[in-house]
C-alpha cells in the first residue's frame, strides 16, 4: 500500500523540485492518485534526511533521464535500499558539451553569442521537439515498465524541469489529465525553491551580473512555449495523442487502461 504524503510539500535540503505530482484531473473526471508518481532534481546531494524522507515513498523505481555528462559533474544518485534504479539518458553525453561549458566558463560576449537574440529560447524549443520526435524509445520504455511493475516512480534529470518534465508531461497525457493541468504543473519548477542553481566558473561580480543571468533566463526556466511545442510536434508527426501513443510508443489501448488503473483514482 502506497504511502499517502501529506499535501505540505516536505522542503528537501539537497534536492531540488521534488513533487507528487497527484491530484491533477483528467479529461474524464478522475485524478491521478497521490503517492504514486513523483518528479524532482537529480538526487546525488540527497542529505540523509532527504533519502529517509525518500525512502519513506515505498519506491519501486527511480528513473534518472540524466546522460554521462550530468552524472560526472553532479555525482550518481544516492542509494535508496531496495529502490530499483534505472538510468535512461534522454540526451546524447556528446551532444551540445561545449555548448554547457560556454555557459559555465563563457565571458559576456561569447554569452552574448550564443545566447542572445532568442538563440537560447530557440534551442530550448529544438530541444523538446526533438525529445518528442527521437526519443519515442525511450519514453516507451517508461511507459511500459510503470504498466508492468514500476509503480511508484520518481521521474529526475538534472534539474527535473526538462528532460523529466517531458516525460512527466508524456506520463500524463497516456493518462488523459487535462492539457491545462499538465502545463500548469510544468510551470511550477519556476518556483524560487525549486529552480536549479546555476553554477558558474570564477568569482566576482560579472560572473552573475544581471545581464548574464538575463542571458542565461530561457535556459533555466520552465516557459509555457516549450512544452507547447512538444504538444505541437506530437500533432504535427502523429495526428494526435492516440496515434503516438499507439504508433509512436506502442502503447496499446490495453496497456494504456491498465496504467490508468495504477495510476488514477
Amino acid at each position: 500500500m502506497t504511502q499517502q504524503i501529506p499535501s505540505t510539500e516536505p522542503e528537501l535540503a539537497g534536492v531540488r523540485n521534488f513533487r507528487d505530482v497527484g491530484g491533477l484531473p483528467t479529461v474524464d473526471g478522475r485524478r491521478v492518485r497521490y503517492g504514486v508518481l513523483f518528479r524532482s532534481g537529480h538526487l546525488a546531494h540527497a542529505t540523509e534526511e532527504d533519502a529517509a524522507f525518500l525512502g519513506s515513498l515505498g519506491l519501486h523505481t527511480v528513473f534518472d533521464f540524466r546522460n554521462a555528462a550530468d552524472q560526472k559533474l553532479e555525482g550518481p544518485d544516492v542509494e535508496l535500499p531496495g529502490v530499483r534504479n534505472v538510468n535512461l539518458p534522454l540526451s546524447d553525453p556528446a551532444d551540445g558539451a561545449e555548448f554547457w561549458k560556454m555557459v559555465r566558463d563563457g565571458d559576456l560576449d561569447q554569452l552574448r553569442d550564443i545566447l542572445a537574440d532568442g538563440k537560447a529560447a530557440n534551442r530550448m524549443i529544438t530541444s523538446y521537439r526533438t525529445m518528442i520526435k527521437e526519443r519515442t524509445a525511450e519514453h516507451s520504455q517508461v511507459l511500459h515498465s510503470l504498466v508492468e511493475d514500476s509503480v511508484p516512480a520518481l521521474m529526475h534529470c538534472a534539474a527535473g524541469k526538462d528532460r523529466a518534465g517531458l516525460s512527466i508531461a508524456v506520463t500524463l497525457l497516456a493518462l488523459g489529465v487535462e492539457r491545462e493541468a499538465i502545463l500548469a504543473d510544468y510551470l511550477e519548477s519556476n518556483a524560487k525553491h525549486r529552480r536549479y542553481k546555476v553554477k558558474r566558473s570564477g568569482s566576482g561580480a560579472s560572473v552573475y551580473s544581471p545581464e548574464v543571468m538575463e542571458l542565461l533566463s530561457p535556459l533555466f526556466d520552465a516557459r509555457a512555449e516549450y512544452l507547447t511545442a512538444a504538444f505541437e510536434t506530437i500533432e504535427e508527426t502523429w495526428g494526435g495523442i492516440d496515434a503516438y501513443l499507439e504508433q509512436g510508443l506502442r502503447i496499446a489501448p490495453e496497456s494504456r487502461e491498465r496504467l490508468r488503473e495504477r495510476l488514477l483514482d
